[in-house]
């Protein structure tokens, strides 16, 4: 069930990032946004889900302007409007003094367990004056393994935890990525140079770490996910989302809105540079008859020809409802394009070698024009190969970094 939300808190900062642009396409569509949450009667904001596609049109709108911080923004303005995001958590990024607030509850937080693991190693040196390390760790061990007994629950002897504290729990995921991200000190020494490195590091130098840190953790996932023989095709899709850099540098990103026709929903609408749609078709990886050979020639499987059929019927949709789309959107979908990702070497039967797949749809795709069949082995191997150069490139910036 989705639980809606709208608040004078959204509505007072989607204005002021009106002020924020001066696209008159993008003025217009918050404009639309500010009129779906005009107060009713009974003094309530509009929302629903007119108010989260309005929002995501909006951050559309900021893609095709190439404005990816106040795309990035709205789609988290819709995010809370849906209900996966609390009103807390997108203050927090977009609101000083609430990011302030939190930080500092943050810090209480982590201090306050650092107090109370002095407590507790106070308690048992108490207890055992000749304690060791091991003992310490055995100690510690206990506490974590008892804080997995904590839960929350309606029924009858469990913890019902109210709003206020879920919200300290969505806090917490941040905390955790941040905590995270940071490498484990192994001594006072090495925790005081880590300190140090990080008050003088450069802050695009970190965020490229991170980014890069982020994506292999997203391909990881997938690779996992290919991994799974029962893998659905909505968990490869669930690995893929927000991931438009696997599928190569041509593309600005990935657009919030995945129907644009009534009887057409895209798997991955990706926009590419030229404002044009570019649409990623996704099936299982469990494809056993990826590749067939019924009389001594190797081709294609029917699955994938189904899969290519519907995709070729999206484009042909996409193609005739172009000028409404274009208006309505600002998407071009004229001559849009598609890729069908399926199957995976390790699944198809019959002898067929990687190398044998690799040639039947390298044969495929040349006679093709707008759509193009590749393989989840393919696009990891590409997302590999761009992530080892992002790899090298960020060296070679810190290597030609000029020392003092």
């Amino acid at each position: 069930m989705v639980n809606f939300r709208s608040s004078r808190s959204l509505k007072r900062m989607v204005e002021e990032v009106r002020r924020l642009t001066e696209h008159v396409a993008v003025h217009e569509r918050i404009d639309v946004v500010l009129r779906i949450m005009a107060r009713d009667s009974d003094g309530k904001y509009g929302q629903g889900k007119k108010l989260v596609d309005a929002l995501e049109d909006v951050a559309q709108m900021c893609l095709l302007h190439e404005d990816f911080a106040l795309a990035q923004r709205f789609q988290r303005f819709a995010g809370y409007a849906r209900g996966d995001l609390f009103l807390d958590t997108v203050q927090y990024y977009y609101d000083e003094k609430a990011r302030l607030r939190s930080e500092e509850f943050m810090r209480r937080t982590a201090a306050m367990g650092a107090d109370r693991a002095v407590s507790a190693l106070e308690a048992l040196r108490a207890e055992n004056p000749d304690a060791s390390v091991t003992d310490a760790l055995a100690l510690f061990l206990g506490i974590a393994r008892s804080t997995d007994r904590l839960g929350t629950g309606d029924g009858e002897g469990g913890i019902q935890l109210p709003t206020e504290y879920l919200k300290r729990l969505q806090e917490f995921g941040h905390m955790e990525l941040v905590f995270r991200e940071l490498p484990r000190p192994a001594s006072v020494e090495t925790a005081r140079m880590v300190s140090e490195f990080l008050e003088d590091a450069d802050a695009d130098m970190l965020a490229q770490m991170l980014e890069l840190r982020a994506r292999r953790a997203g391909l990881a996932a997938l690779r996992a996910a290919v991994d799974r023989p029962e893998s659905s095709e909505g968990a490869l899709h669930d690995c893929l989302k927000n991931q438009e850099w696997i599928f190569g540098g041509a593309f600005v990103g990935e657009l919030a809105r995945r129907q644009y026709t009534p009887d057409t929903i895209l798997d991955i609408p990706l926009l590419r540079g030229d404002g044009s749609l570019h649409v990623v078709e996704l099936k299982r990886a469990n494809i056993e008859k990826l590749v067939i050979r019924p009389s001594g020639h190797l081709m294609l499987g029917a699955p994938v020809h189904r899969a290519v059929s519907q995709t070729q019927n999206y484009l042909r949709t996409l193609d005739e409802g172009r000028e409404s789309i274009l208006a309505r959107y600002g998407i071009d979908t004229r001559r849009a394009s598609a890729t069908v990702v399926i199957g995976h070497p390790q699944y198809v039967s019959d002898g067929i070698t990687p190398q044998q797949i690799a040639d039947t749809l390298r044969t495929y795709n040349t006679h093709m024009s707008r759509i193009e069949v590749i393989t989840y082995e393919t696009l990891l191997q590409s997302a590999e190969r761009m992530l080892a150069l992002s790899s090298t490139e960020q060296t070679s910036d810190q290597a030609e970094e000029p020392t003092a």
